[in-house]
């Protein structure tokens, strides 16, 4: 959990569970795109990311991503840096 890699994959696993929740909010009401209550919508996409983060970080233990099962490696021949 404290490595560059697992922030990086949760981040990206935050964004990416945010824009399904606000696509399923807006298709689930099937309304079109100027009927829709982005302020709601964007509530909803920013608890969906607040709880991936909560939940990678939960289930952090014992391995370098952020799930139980995942391990977050680098590509050979590659550099992170903060």
């Amino acid at each position: 959990m404290l490595t560059l890699l697992f922030w990086k994959a949760t981040a990206e696993r935050a964004v990416r569970t945010a824009a399904q929740a606000v696509l399923a909010s807006v298709t689930a009401d099937q309304l079109g795109i100027l009927d829709v209550d982005w302020g709601e919508a964007g509530s909803i996409g920013g608890l969906a990311a607040v709880l991936a983060v909560l939940t990678a970080i939960a289930t952090s233990g014992g391995t370098e991503g952020p799930g139980i099962t995942e391990t977050v490696r680098s590509r050979p021949g590659t550099v992170t840096r903060l």
